[in-house]
């Protein structure tokens, strides 16, 4: 089965899509803060739904990837936006959401906002509330007088150029904190693997996040020695493997 791809249309900008047609539920792939839908973890996905007779889609965020808008417009209201309109625009039926870093966080709130629609998450070093919990203890003297002049901080990066974060990513993300709640209304089966060497989100942060989910059916693997991409071939497999039971 081969690969489509299109662009949905939001307000005032155009979201760039690429979808299998396939049986079962739709897999819904959620890339991280800065990534696309071109790494080696939605690539792979793609094969095994190619593979497997699958539907999947995978699209960039509003500022991502070949979607358009600027990356310092886009806040955790206009990404989860973007999720739920692919959800509910080009998904048929029920959803499996994979999402990682910060897409493990969008998932949570794509779930929350359309339980009815989604029949499982798989979460790769997943960053819920990365904006209050990670990144903002993070932010250097210097960091927060840019903020506080200019409204945004370029923040150095392992994986390439600064990443421009903005007072108003940084406000907006508060706003959508979910491990402060006493319970996470998710009761959807939930599959976390977590690298036990991430330095971007250490594993007892994705740990918190499994222990506050309402349901029952949560199983949280750590790689000992994994990263945060987990883009290794031994991970992807794993990943692969949740997928898969995720949509049986």
């Amino acid at each position: 089965m081969s690969e489509e791809s299109g662009h949905l249309a939001r307000p005032g900008y155009r979201i760039a899509w690429k979808r299998v047609a396939g049986e079962g539920p739709t897999v819904v792939w959620l890339g991280g803060f800065k990534s696309d839908m071109a790494g080696a973890k939605a690539e792979a996905l793609a094969d095994w739904a190619q593979a497997r007779g699958r539907a999947y889609v995978r699209f960039d965020y509003f500022g991502h990837g070949e979607s358009e808008g600027d990356f310092r417009s886009g806040t955790i209201t206009r990404w989860r936006e973007d999720a739920l309109a692919v959800i509910d625009e080009l998904a048929a039926g029920e959803t499996v959401l994979v999402g990682s870093s910060m897409g493990g966080w969008i998932a949570c709130l794509a779930a929350m906002a359309r339980p009815e629609r989604v029949k499982a998450l798989v979460l790769i070093a997943p960053a819920p509330d990365f904006t209050e919990k990670l990144m903002k203890p993070e932010i250097p003297p210097e960091g927060l007088a840019d903020l506080a002049r200019d409204g945004v901080w370029l923040r150095p990066s392992e994986y390439g150029e600064p990443y421009p974060i903005t007072r108003e990513l940084l406000e907006d993300g508060a706003r959508w904190s979910i491990l402060e709640a006493q319970e996470i209304p998710i009761e959807a089966p939930v599959r976390i693997l977590q690298g036990g060497e991430d330095p971007d989100v250490p594993w007892r942060h994705a740990l918190e996040l499994a222990q506050g989910l309402k349901g029952r059916d949560v199983v949280f693997t750590l790689i000992k020695d994994g990263d945060h991409r987990l883009s290794r071939p031994q991970d992807i497999a794993r990943i692969v493997a949740a997928v898969d039971e995720a949509v049986s």
